[in-house]
């Protein structure tokens, strides 16, 4: 599949929490934790599952940069 988004992350699910309508889905981006939530139709329809590889695509209106 094609996108136009290109924040594009190689990643490995960690971790997926179904709720009754959403979904909490941790991945591993190069040894750090992002969480997504999408909705428990999304994530049963790809058939997410911990060790899966998963490509995470960002795309956002303001992405907001810290320094530690």
């Amino acid at each position: 599949m094609e996108l136009s988004a290109r924040n594009q992350l190689d990643a490995t699910v960690k971790d997926v929490k179904v709720g009754t309508i959403m979904a909490e889905v941790t991945v591993d981006v190069g040894g750090q934790e992002l969480v997504s939530v999408i909705t428990r139709k999304s994530a049963e329809g790809l058939g997410l599952k911990e060790g899966d590889p998963i490509v995470v695509v960002i795309k956002a209106t303001e992405v907001m940069l810290a320094r530690e």
